[in-house]
């Protein structure tokens, strides 16, 4: 039997939610990318000039904000349609803006509760890869395959950076590699749920690696755990 419910953790730019599509779409399975929910947020709360420091105002937002994630409705490489209150924000949320208060936003306890419960909801059906930066330690820790990927602060700002440019975007490669390392530190801070590994997570380092390569070992180690069953 192949795994019903696959975790994939990592930090931003590792490559995880790109191959994470696709092992999805070549198991049939479905794709979750929990990152966005945080990202919606954390967009709503600039958007709104909300104080990211006010954790009352910020846990409040999350608990009513509207968050849709849909297949792509536009042919411009975008994985994913993400919608706060009906409106179309998934490139907004890629912004190093976001990428500074990310950290911040994430690390609010009723935040993190809220989108939680939604996440576990979400994959107690099944045959899901869920993707996020602690599925395997907290959302899902009963998952049948944990996966974390990783790659260093300056390959993962060349990615994001090519991003932009390819979306005809304007873009600072040393700006998005401060954006990058400020939220590794505050992820790696942040008292609830900190981004690490699960003890029982295959680690794949992604530097030097290209898509094709990490989708590679990554439908191997699904076989190998199919075969162990």
């Amino acid at each position: 039997m192949k795994p019903s419910v696959i975790a994939i953790d990592g930090s931003a730019a590792s490559g995880k939610s790109t191959v994470a599509a696709l092992l999805a779409q070549a198991l049939g399975y479905l794709y979750f990318d929990t990152g966005v929910m945080y990202r919606a947020v954390t967009w709503a709360a600039l958007d709104q000039k909300i104080d990211i420091n006010d954790i009352e105002q910020v846990s409040n937002l999350a608990e009513n904000l509207i968050i849709e994630v849909e297949p792509a409705t536009q042919n411009d490489n975008r994985p994913y349609t993400v919608r706060a209150d009906g409106r179309d924000i998934t490139w907004d949320i890629r912004s190093a803006a976001v990428e500074s208060a990310i950290g911040l936003v994430s690390s609010y306890p009723r935040v993190r509760a809220a989108l939680t419960a939604q996440q576990r909801r979400i994959a107690a059906a099944g045959s899901i890869v869920m993707v996020g930066r602690d599925i395997g330690t907290v959302v899902l820790p009963q998952a049948d395959l944990k996966i974390f990927m990783r790659a260093s602060a300056e390959e993962r700002a060349r990615r994001r950076y090519r991003e932009n440019i390819t979306r005809g975007k304007s873009a600072d490669y040393d700006e998005i590699l401060r954006a990058i390392r400020e939220r590794d530190r505050q992820d790696a801070e942040k008292p609830i749920s900190p981004m690490v590994p699960a003890s029982d997570a295959i680690i794949i380092n992604t530097d030097g690696l290209c898509i094709e390569e990490v989708l590679s070992r990554v439908q191997q180690l699904v076989s190998n755990n199919s075969a162990s069953k």
